[in-house]
C-alpha cells in the first residue's frame, strides 16, 4: 500500500479568517500500550493538532502489560504499573471512555459504536485492539477453572484461584507461561508445566539454554514436562476443571488450568469493517490501513508481511504513526528484534538467527558454577545471532553488532567475553562499554527507550535516577535497566548526579524520619489519615510504604492502634516462611534454644501428619519444618498450639532468636547463667515488631560459643558482670558490634536492653537494620541515649515494657479466623520486589 499525503488534508476545511480552526477529533480503539503510545508520541509533537477520544475494553487506566507477571508473583501492586493516571487523560484533555469496548465501526458514516450502545464521531481513527490469547480448542477448554494470561482480569482470576490452594496445570513454555506458573507457584499452588516442544522458549533459546531454564525452574519446585501434548481438559462433574489428559494417558491433578500458548493478532472490527487483512491488519509505512482515515497500530498489525508481538517494534510504529499524523516526512521500514527477558527472576537474551547452518561457526561460553551460558553465531565474521543466559548484560552489545552488521574479526578473541572486557583493552570497564554504545541502542526494553533518548533527558535537565525515570521512562517498569541508566547519568554528569532526595516511596515527598515526626505531632491514628494529611500521591499507597506506615503507627501508638494485617508482607499475614517452591515453613518459639520432649514429640507428629519433608535445625537454635502447604497452615498451628508453642516470628520483622550457650550451669568455662538470661530475655522481648528482624544473643564467657558480637544485641559474661555491645550483623556484610557498656547485674543487662530496643524501634526507618542505623547516627549517640543519660533510659525501658503489653498475643492463637480474612481479602497485597524470591 502507498502512502499519500493528499489524503490527509481535508477537502473542505471551513475555515474562517480569525476563527480558530475546528480541530480533527481523533478516536482510539484500545487503551493499551500501543494506543496509549501512539498517543504520547502525537502529544509529544503537536499536542494541540486533534482532539482526543479514547475508548478502552478494560475498565482501568493504561497499565504495562509486561508487568502482569510481577503483580501475579507479589512483586508488584497494581498501582505500580500503572503507565498513565486519570490526571495524565485528564490534563492532556483526552475523554477516556473505559469499560466500554467498541463493537463496529461504520466507515460510511465515520463513527464508531461501543458496547453500551454510545457512538462516537471521527475524522480519524486508530485501531490498537492488540492480539487475543490463543486457546486450544480440546475437549474441556470452556470449562471453569480454564484462564488465559493477557490482562488484570485473567491475574485477578489466578490469585482467587491461589487462594483456594490446589494445584496448577500451565499449557506452554513459552515466556508467559513460566512467568504465570512462576507466580501461582510463589502463591503457594503446586505447579505443572505442559510443553509441546522439547525446548523451553524455543523462539527464543537454543537447546543448552532451554535446558538450563529447565533445570533452574525445576529447582524452584515446578514440574516441567517437554514433548507434552494435551488431549483433554477434564470435568470434575460439576462443570469446573479436575486435570488435564495428555495424549500418552497421562492424568495430571489441576483446580486450574491456565493457556499459554500463543496470541492472534485481534483483527475482528477491522475485518467486519471491510478493511484489508491477513495475518494482522495491513497497513503501510505510516500506519495507515486500506482506508485512508484509519490507522492502525501494534500486535493487531501487519507490515510487509511481518506481525509482531514485542514493544519495542510497537514503539517504533507509534514514533511513524505520530510523525505521519502531523505530516512528516518519515516511515516505519520493519523491525529487527531481540528478546531481553526475566523470565521467574532469570536472565534470557537472544537475538537473530541461532539455528546455526551453512558457514555459521559459534563461539560457545559455559560457566556452571555460576549458571551463565553465552553462544554468538558468525557467518563471514558478523555476527548473525546471540544467546545469552544467566548474564544478559551484553546483549544490546550484540544486538547492536547484528543490526549493523560490523565485522568483528578484530574482536574474535575477546568477542564472548563482552563488551566492558572488549571495551577496556583486556580489562573489564563497564563505563566505558556503555559509552561505547550507539545512540540507538536500546537501554529500556520495556519502554522503547534509547541511549540517545536518554541522554537527551539527562541533556534537559534531568540529573538524577528518577528524573530519568520520569522524563523518558527508561529503568522506570521492571529497573532492569538501572544500571546502564545510572551509568549513562555518570557518564554525562559527572560528580553532578543528584541522589535525589531520600523520600519513602514515590507516593510521598516526605522521608522516613518526617512521616515518623508528623505522626506524633498530628496525633494521626490510621494511613488513610495519614495519607490524607500529607497529601499522599496515591490513593492507596503501595507497597513501599503501607508497611512502614503501619509499623510507624503500631510503635507511636501502642494499645490504640489496630495493626493493620493487609500492609503486612506476605510471611507476616500468614506467620509463616513462604518458600520457593511455594510451601511454606513453619518455626515455633524454643526459648533460648532450649526444648522438652513434649515439644519434641509435637513437632515429630506435626511432621509425619503433614508429610513435611524436612527439619532443619536453624542457626537461632531452632526447629524450622519445611515444606507445608498453606491450606495446611492451621492445623499445623493448632497442634503446636496445643502442645504449648508460640510463634517463632522467624517470618517477622521482630525479634526473632535470642540464641544462648549453655553458660555456668554445664559448661566448666562459663561464667554466668548465660541460658537462663537469655530465655528471661526472649520472654521480655517476643512478640515485639522492629523496624527489621532483630536478634540478640547471650554467651557464658568471652569465648563467645553464641556469636553474641555479630548480633542486634549482644551480652558476653564475665565474671564480674556482662558486657553489653549492639549493632552486629552475620549477613551478607558481617559488622561485628559496637561496644556499650559493661554492668553488673542480670537486671542491668534487660533493663539496657529494653532501652536500646525501643530506642531502635522508635528511631530507625522501616527496613533499616541496627548496623545501618548505628554507623548512620554513630555509636556515641547510641551511649549517650542508653548509657549516659539515666532518665531517658528509664523512660526508654519503661515504654518498651508498655508496648510488650499489648503486642506478646500469639499470632497463631486467631489462626483460622486470620487465614480465613487473608483467603478471602480483595484488597491489594503488599510485598516489595526480592520479597519472595
Amino acid at each position: 500500500m502507498e502512502f499519500s499525503g493528499n489524503d490527509w488534508s481535508s477537502e473542505d476545511s471551513g475555515e474562517t479568517p480569525g476563527v480558530p480552526p475546528r480541530r480533527e477529533h481523533l478516536v482510539v480503539i484500545g487503551n493499551g500500550m500501543a494506543g496509549c503510545r501512539a498517543v504520547e508520541e502525537l502529544l509529544a509533537r503537536d499536542a494541540g493538532r486533534y482532539r482526543l477520544t479514547i475508548f478502552g475494553a478494560e475498565p482501568h487506566v493504561n497499565y504495562n502489560r509486561i508487568m502482569l507477571s510481577p503483580v501475579l508473583a507479589g512483586e508488584k501492586t497494581f498501582d505500580e504499573i500503572i503507565l498513565n493516571t486519570h490526571d495524565w487523560y485528564r490534563d492532556n484533555g483526552i475523554e477516556l471512555i473505559a469499560g466500554d469496548a467498541v463493537v463496529a465501526i461504520d466507515r460510511a458514516g465515520r463513527r464508531v459504536t461501543a458496547a453500551s450502545g454510545r457512538s462516537v464521531d471521527y475524522d480519524r481513527l486508530l485501531i490498537a485492539t492488540g492480539s487475543d490469547p490463543f486457546i486450544i480448542p480440546c475437549p474441556g477448554h470452556t470449562l471453569d477453572g480454564v484462564i488465559s494470561f493477557r490482562d488484570m482480569h485473567d491475574v485477578d482470576r489466578m490469585l482467587a484461584a491461589a487462594d483456594r490452594g490446589g494445584d496448577a496445570v500451565v499449557i506452554g513454555g513459552g515466556l508467559l507461561g513460566l512467568e504465570a506458573a512462576h507466580g501461582l507457584s510463589l502463591r503457594g499452588m503446586k505447579v505443572t508445566v505442559l510443553h509441546l516442544m522439547q525446548t523451553l522458549m524455543e523462539r527464543q533459546l537454543d537447546e543448552a539454554a532451554g535446558w538450563l531454564l529447565k533445570t533452574a525452574l525445576e529447582t524452584r519446585g515446578q514440574t516441567i514436562l517437554t514433548g507434552a501434548d494435551t488431549a483433554e481438559i477434564l470435568d470434575d462433574g460439576n462443570g469446573k476443571v479436575r486435570g488435564v489428559l495428555l495424549k500418552d494417558g497421562t492424568v495430571i491433578p489441576a483446580s486450574i488450568v491456565v493457556m499459554a500458548v500463543g496470541i492472534r493478532p485481534n483483527v475482528r472490527l477491522a475485518r467486519e469493517a471491510g478493511l484489508a487483512v491477513g495475518r494482522g491488519i495491513q497497513v503501510d509505512d505510516h500506519m495507515v490501513t486500506s482506508d485512508p482515515a484509519i490507522l492502525a497500530v501494534g500486535e493487531c498489525v501487519e507490515h510487509d508481511g511481518n506481525v509482531y508481538g514485542l514493544v519495542a517494534p510497537l514503539f517504533d510504529m507509534c514514533r511513524s504513526l505520530a510523525d505521519g499524523l502531523v505530516e512528516r516526512p518519515s516511515g516505519y521500514r520493519g523491525s529487527v528484534t531481540s528478546t531481553k527477558l526475566k523470565v521467574a527472576g532469570l536472565d534470557v537474551f537472544s537475538a537473530g538467527d541461532f539455528s546455526g547452518g551453512d558457514g555459521a561457526e559459534d563461539i560457545v561460553l559455559r560457566d556452571a558454577s555460576r549458571g551463565v551460558y553465552k553462544r554468538v553465531v558468525l557467518r563471514d565474521d558478523r555476527v548473525i545471532g546471540a544467546v545469552l543466559y544467566g548474564d544478559t548484560a551484553d546483549g544490546g552489545w550484540y544486538f547492536d553488532l547484528l543490526k549493523k552488521q560490523e565485522d568483528v574479526s578484530d574482536l574474535r578473541d575477546v568477542l564472548i567475553f563482552g563488551q566492558a572486557f572488549a571495551s577496556g583493552g583486556g580489562q573489564a570497564d563497564p563505563k566505558a562499554a556503555v559509552a561505547a554504545l550507539s545512540d540507538d541502542a536500546e537501554i529500556c526494553g520495556c519502554n522503547g527507550v534509547t541511549k540517545g533518548q536518554v541522554v537527551a533527558c539527562i541533556g534537559k535537565g534531568a540529573s538524577s535516577l528518577d528524573a530519568v525515570r520520569a522524563g523518558c521512562k527508561a529503568s522506570a517498569s521492571c529497573g532492569s535497566c538501572t544500571g546502564l541508566v545510572e551509568t549513562l547519568l555518570a557518564l554525562t554528569l559527572g560528580d553532578e548526579v543528584e541522589a535525589g532526595p531520600r523520600t519513602m516511596c514515590k507516593c510521598t515527598s516526605f522521608g522516613h524520619d518526617d512521616v515518623r515526626r508528623e505522626i506524633v505531632a498530628q496525633d494521626m491514628r490510621s494511613i488513610p489519615e495519614v495519607m490524607h494529611k500529607l497529601h499522599w500521591g496515591t490513593p492507596d499507597g503501595c507497597a513501599s510504604c503501607r508497611p512502614a506506615l503501619n509499623y510507624y503507627l503500631l510503635c507511636a501508638l501502642p494499645g490504640d492502634y489496630v495493626d493493620d494485617q493487609q500492609s503486612r508482607f506476605v510471611n507476616e499475614r500468614m506467620h509463616a516462611n513462604i518458600q520457593k517452591d511455594g510451601t511454606y515453613s513453619v518455626v515455633p518459639r524454643m526459648w533460648g534454644g532450649i526444648t522438652s520432649p513434649r515439644e519434641l514429640r509435637a513437632i515429630a507428629d506435626v511432621v509425619e501428619k503433614f508429610n513435611a519433608p524436612m527439619v532443619k535445625v536453624t542457626g537461632g537454635q531452632r526447629l524450622d519444618i519445611f515444606g507445608i502447604r498453606k491450606e495446611d497452615l492451621p492445623a499445623v498451628w493448632a497442634d503446636l498450639n496445643a502442645a504449648g508453642m508460640v510463634s517463632g516470628h522467624a517470618y517477622g520483622k521482630s525479634l526473632r532468636t535470642v540464641k544462648t550457650c549453655v553458660g555456668s550451669e554445664w559448661c566448666r568455662f562459663g561464667t554466668q547463667d548465660s541460658t537462663g538470661l537469655g530465655v528471661r530475655i526472649e520472654r521480655m522481648t517476643w512478640g515485639s515488631w522492629m523496624p527489621h528482624k532483630f536478634k540478640i544473643a547471650v554467651s557464658g564467657c568471652p569465648r563467645n560459643c553464641a556469636e553474641a558480637t555479630i548480633k542486634d544485641f549482644g551480652i558476653v559474661c564475665v565474671d564480674s558482670g556482662y558486657e553489653l555491645s549492639v549493632g552486629g550483623n552475620g549477613g551478607i556484610k558481617v559488622r561485628a558490634t559496637d561496644f556499650l557498656c559493661k554492668v553488673a547485674t542480670e537486671a542491668e543487662a534487660m533493663h539496657y536492653c529494653a532501652a536500646f530496643v525501643q530506642l531502635y524501634r522508635e528511631e530507625a526507618r522501616y527496613l533499616e537494620r541496627t548496623a545501618p542505623w548505628i554507623e548512620r547516627v554513630g555509636v556515641d549517640y547510641i551511649k549517650a541515649r542508653i548509657v549516659e543519660d539515666d532518665e531517658g533510659r528509664d523512660a526508654l525501658a519503661e515504654r518498651f515494657l508498655y508496648s510488650q503489653s499489648f503486642s506478646q498475643d500469639d499470632p497463631w492463637a486467631e489462626r483460622a479466623a486470620g487465614v480465613e480474612r487473608i483467603q478471602h481479602s480483595h484488597m491489594a497485597e503488599f510485598h516489595p520486589q526480592g520479597e519472595l524470591a
